[in-house]
């Protein structure tokens, strides 16, 4: 697939195939991408826990907050969560300023999620300190994101902005996920 389409295919899932796992060897070869994918200053700071068993994920899944643009949504019920994380920690060793390398390293693993046939989320919102309990980690990692993985259980699709202007995405009656974006000609300012 090209990389438009494949960046098409790349969203933000949060419900899955939650009895299909994830192979430790997936999570392996999509920290490889996140490896040689571009790293700010190339501190290259940024470590990885895999995750993919069911206790485990379950503490996980317990520190997230899912969807903040859809107040009324919990987030995945039983039977459609996760059955993989990838964490991405920094090194305080390498650096104490994480500018964004964990923005890319999980771009580029989402990315090689969705060529694998899979999907996930990138969740930024949860505790850090109750991230670093549960995970077992000392002064030395500070949890940045967490990256939900597997088979996606939901169609998400891409909507023009309405004229309220609004980008809160929403699931309809069928529970579709719908994603407004802004038009390629509100983006650009101009050209120089």
């Amino acid at each position: 697939m090209d990389v438009r389409e494949l960046i098409l295919k790349t969203r933000s899932y949060r419900r899955f195939h939650q009895q299909e796992t994830v192979p430790v060897e997936v999570l392996r070869d999509l920290v490889d991408l996140a490896r040689i994918a571009q790293s700010p200053w190339n501190q290259q700071a940024a470590r990885f826990l895999l995750c993919n068993r069911p206790e485990k994920n379950a503490e996980i899944f317990a520190l997230l907050a899912w969807a903040a643009r859809m107040p009324d949504w919990p987030g995945p019920a039983e039977g459609e969560r996760p059955p993989a994380y990838i964490v991405i920690v920094g090194d305080r060793e390498i650096s104490n300023v994480f500018p964004s390398d964990h923005v890319v390293a999980g771009t580029a693993i989402l990315l090689g999620a969705t060529e694998r046939g899979l999907g996930g989320c990138l969740v930024g919102a949860f505790s850090k300190k109750k991230m670093s309990e549960v995970l077992g980690l000392g002064p030395r990692y500070e949890p940045l994101l967490a990256v939900a993985l597997g088979r996606p259980k939901e169609t998400v699709v891409l909507d023009q902005i309405g004229p309220d202007g609004s980008t809160a995405y929403w699931h309809d009656q069928n529970g579709v996920h719908h994603v407004p974006k802004r038009s390629l000609d509100d983006l650009i300012l101009g050209v120089l």
